[in-house]
């Protein structure tokens, strides 16, 4: 006689389909939190260098700055030199108004640029 109680030979494979399924959910999951976890590692990563690269960035601008400045510094301190020189040069001998607009037409001339050969 048969048990009636008891599960009957078709249901086996109905459980062992069950069972892998659960298990290929469980393995899928386990392998996205994986992924998931590598792809913040990641992005932090990026950020991480993004800051670094910005830091860098941001100091080589510093010193370009820097240098700027004391370029143009220099560059002031030298015309201020030269300025008591030409006050006292001018003050010898006073120029008339003639005079000083010839001379920034020769300042002029010299600023135009000049693509005619020869010149």
């Amino acid at each position: 006689m048969g048990s009636s109680a008891g599960a009957g030979s078709g249901e086996f494979h109905v459980y062992r389909h069950l069972r892998r399924r659960e298990y290929q959910r469980q393995d899928f999951m386990d392998a996205m939190a994986e992924k998931q976890k590598l792809d913040d590692e990641y992005q932090k990563k990026l950020e991480k260098n993004k800051m670094i690269a910005e830091e860098q960035t941001a100091k080589r601008r510093r010193k370009r700055q820097k240098l700027k400045e004391k370029k143009l510094l220099a560059k002031k301190s030298k015309l201020d030199q030269k300025k008591p020189q030409e006050e006292s040069d001018q003050s010898q001998e006073p120029q008339t108004s003639e005079e000083e607009g010839e001379e920034e037409e020769k300042d002029d001339d010299a600023e135009e640029s000049s693509f005619v050969m020869g010149r």
